[in-house]
């Protein structure tokens, strides 16, 4: 699926209460994905939640004081293209279009890397409104990675970054878990106070640092995975290579499958090598050369499989600027990783969505 040029709409503060169907935020029919606190707080770039609806003719989001302000999210209905709306604390009224009145999917993610927090009160649907079970579909992708899957500098941030159209290609779940400027290694990195050798398995991103609610990390649980991942993608490295020697990650990567496997055991792990960073000239520039291939190899695990992804991103695909994929760049990039599974793993697309409409 492709991304719309995003659409922003900007959306009243003002606190207001309509007489409708008000659906609590802890309603075992929210379809929540992604990392969420017990608040529930929204973490990590591209966490939300899915809705399956009858009769859905208005939506509300009633938010709490700490939302981000505004908090940009995406904004899918049937699965049609995304579209960014900008949220504040209090009620905020989502523009659905026509959704089909014989059921309707209705997903929501907060697709920045930083500012992102929603914190959900409730929903308020029109009060004839019936709110169904969402089905997942069979296949869910779990991404882990840095400012390179985030979706930096993009319009629309994640929901424009190479892992979120793959799950969208694929009609499958997705979550990320990526942010700017993070290593593995745990080490301090821009304003990542841990690597993701540590943070993954918080409940937080490294936003916690600076948010003043909340300023602490819990640990994940692991339970809430939902659903639990079938096959995880680790694109990670370009910001390790200040900090530790190509030998030194090689053992920290390692450690790291090792403690994904506590918790994913038999889980298909595509370790990226790097694309590289291209340069005006038609090069490009690779850091941790063969160290990719030692971590595979090492690892002794035979649901360990490399996906060699040197080619896939050329100068044309970057912005000049920041050597970071550009939309069609991203584009590409999904293209690439959608062609590698189906010719390697043989997995390919599903034909409908898990919940139809």
């Amino acid at each position: 699926m492709f991304l719309t040029k995003p659409v922003c709409f900007i959306l009243s503060t003002t606190t207001f209460y309509t007489a409708g169907l008000t659906i609590v935020n802890n309603d075992p029919r929210i379809y929540f994905h992604g990392r969420w606190d017990s608040s529930p707080g929204s973490w990590w770039p591209g966490t939300g939640f899915k809705l399956h609806a009858k009769n859905l003719t208005t939506l509300s989001l009633n938010l709490d004081t700490y939302t981000s302000s505004p908090a940009s999210i995406g904004v899918s209905i049937d699965y049609q293209n995304f579209t960014s709306i900008d949220v504040y604390p209090g009620s905020n009224d989502v523009p659905l279009g026509n959704p089909s009145p014989d059921g309707s999917v209705v997903r929501i993610n907060a697709w920045g890397w930083q500012n992102n927090q929603i914190l959900l009160q409730n929903l308020v649907l029109n009060s004839d409104a019936i709110l169904l079970p969402y089905k997942p579909a069979n296949v869910n992708f779990l991404f882990i990675g840095d400012s390179l899957s985030a979706g930096q500098y993009l319009p629309m941030g994640v929901d424009q970054a190479w892992p979120f159209i793959v799950g969208e290609r694929f009609k499958a779940e997705h979550t990320v878990i990526a942010q700017p400027g993070i290593t593995l290694a745990d080490v301090q990195s821009w304003y990542n106070t841990h690597g993701m050798s540590v943070q993954f398995f918080d409940t937080e991103d490294s936003n916690y640092a600076t948010t003043p609610n909340h300023n602490y990390t819990t640990p994940w649980d692991f339970s809430r995975d939902k659903p639990t991942p079938t096959h995880i993608v680790i694109h990670i490295g370009a910001n390790d290579v200040s900090h530790v020697s190509a030998s030194q990650f090689v053992q920290i990567y390692l450690a790291f499958i090792q403690r994904l496997r506590q918790y994913y055991p038999d889980q298909p792990i595509f370790v990226f090598t790097p694309w590289g960073w291209p340069q005006p000239d038609g090069s490009v520039s690779y850091y941790y050369v063969g160290s990719y291939q030692q971590i595979v190899s090492m690892s002794q695990d035979p649901n360990v499989h490399l996906v060699d992804t040197s080619g896939w991103v050329e100068y044309a695909d970057i912005f000049p600027d920041n050597s970071h994929p550009n939309v069609a760049g991203h584009q590409k990039i999904a293209g690439e990783f959608t062609n590698w599974l189906a010719n390697n793993f043989s997995l390919s697309p599903a034909a409908q969505w898990a919940t139809p409409v």
